[in-house]
């Protein structure tokens, strides 16, 4: 039924219990996961040195978000990981359709600014636009 799992992932309480059901889809289908993280894009005005501390900062802790993600998913045959700059939701949708995913798995609130008032905002958006199946989890 899911050959090609997606999973957003940001730390987040509700992403910690995304993953988990992510991974025992993906242990039950056989399927491929890849793990998706986003962080915000950085300004181009900072200018150096600011923009390369920036950017460092973000990557480390898009790293340290990652390991925690590898964590809770165990131990799993296929298992791809993305760490992307830009919009959570542009990116996610966009990494499902070059991935031909089946299954987007993903917390319904996030790490974001904003939560949502209802469902978090990048959520709503996945779902709004994905041209697959959404699994929100809270």
């Amino acid at each position: 039924m899911f050959n090609n799992i997606l999973m957003a992932f940001d730390g987040s309480t509700h992403a910690q219990k995304a993953a988990r059901l992510a991974a025992d889809l993906a242990r039950q289908y056989q399927a491929a996961l890849c793990v998706v993280h986003t962080y915000d894009p950085v300004p181009d005005y900072l200018g150096e040195p600011y923009l390369q501390e920036v950017i460092s900062r973000r990557t480390e802790a898009a790293d340290r978000v990652m390991e925690q993600a590898q964590a809770l998913l165990g131990e799993l045959p296929k298992v791809e990981t993305e760490v992307l700059e830009g919009p959570a939701a542009e990116v996610i949708l966009r990494v499902a359709q070059v991935r031909h995913v089946d299954l987007i798995v993903m917390g319904t609130r996030g790490l974001g600014q904003l939560s949502g008032l209802l469902l978090g905002s990048q959520s709503q958006k996945v779902v709004t636009h994905a041209q697959c199946p959404v699994l929100l989890v809270r």
